[in-house]
């Protein structure tokens, strides 16, 4: 890949300083000097990369790599070419996200697209009334409504829009066409762009002529310190009670949280879920890419959902789902597996009639 000037080399750290901030061990002291600029795949790595390899089936792409070192566990670590020096761990893709976070800082968050000076631009809209602590960043066009509270260190960028009466705390991001209504943001938080964080919930009565009457929503969304949202999300407001997202949770890019919805602590949704009003996910959980979550309904703490999988009834705490309608994931793959074996007899079957 050719130099990316959007993300530029960092100007270096050494590799046993590097080892120790990641909680890795340096084999090969003779190189502890050694300086690291970058990441890079396995494949491509150069003199001043560092990469990492979870897995003997990439061995292949080790024959073109010239890292400056490699992080691994002892069993990847037998086959890494002697030339290649090992920061040995048990635990290498989390050791390798600490090493990108303190190489490329400015990547962890969205990009700021700041021109002037720091500080409220004086393109931005601030109703008088809003509090905003000493070191906030507002760019040009955005709109801080009556009443808002913003505190120290968090960044509003271009076009995001900040509702009357919302509550952010300190350090947080607040990326370009985002909205945030009828919310309390904790610490921390990262809200990437064209998120939509506090909309009125879908709820609707039978109307009296066959049409439908609007349900009232007067909740609010609560996302509690280090939680991030990622782009195009929407998390509904609650209709009488609170959406909530606990602390540390992760939100992919374009999923959907009904109203009334509470996500447990430090929890993973891939990108394209949906989970409907009241649903109840515990501490923990893991839910994959386009997994849709029935209303009503409790997913116990550290319980993982496929990909793909249609909830429709509590998932006990614990416990691997996954299907349509999700099951534990042993019953899926035998269900699966019986399928195919009876396609695979039909067609021998139909072939054997062609002959």
């Amino acid at each position: 890949m050719e130099q990316n000037w959007f993300f530029p080399p960092h100007d270096g750290i050494r590799l046993d300083m590097l080892a120790d901030q990641i909680g890795a061990t340096l084999e090969d002291q003779t190189v502890a000097d050694r300086v690291v600029r970058s990441v890079s795949p396995v494949y491509r790595a150069k003199q001043d990369d560092i990469c990492y390899m979870l897995s003997r089936k990439n061995r292949s792409e080790l024959e073109t790599c010239q890292a400056a070192a490699i992080v691994c566990d002892k069993a990847i670590a037998a086959i890494v070419p002697p030339h290649i020096p090992v920061l040995l761990t048990q635990h290498a893709h989390t050791a390798f996200a600490v090493a990108g976070s303190l190489l490329y800082p400015q990547a962890m968050r969205p990009v700021q697209n700041l021109s002037g000076p720091p500080g409220i631009s004086p393109a931005a809209f601030v109703d008088p009334s809003a509090r905003i602590e000493d070191g906030v960043q507002i760019e040009a066009t955005a709109v801080i409504g009556a009443g808002a509270q913003i505190g120290a260190g968090t960044w509003i960028a271009a076009g995001a829009v900040i509702g009357p009466g919302v509550r952010i705390g300190r350090d947080c991001t607040i990326a370009a066409g985002a909205s945030v209504l009828c919310a309390l943001i904790g610490d921390e938080v990262i809200i990437h762009p064209g998120a939509r964080i506090g909309q009125d919930g879908f709820g609707n009565a039978p109307g009296p002529k066959g049409g439908m009457i609007k349900i009232v929503q007067i909740g609010r969304v609560i996302l509690q310190d280090r939680v991030e949202i990622g782009a195009n999300t929407t998390i509904d407001r609650g209709a009488m009670d609170d959406t909530v997202v606990g602390e540390g949770t992760k939100i992919d890019n374009m999923v959907q949280l009904g109203h009334n919805v509470r996500v447990g602590r430090h929890c993973g949704i891939a990108a394209q879920v949906g989970i409907a009003g009241s649903t109840r996910i515990g501490d923990g959980v893991l839910i994959g890419g386009a997994a849709a979550i029935n209303g009503h309904i409790t997913i116990g703490d550290r319980a993982q959902i496929a990909a793909m999988s249609g909830v429709a009834a509590d998932v006990p705490a614990g416990e691997r789902y996954g299907g349509i309608p999700a099951r534990p994931m042993r019953d899926f793959l035998r269900d699966m597996a019986e399928i195919a074996a009876r396609a695979h007899s039909r067609q021998k079957k139909a072939g054997g009639n062609d002959e």
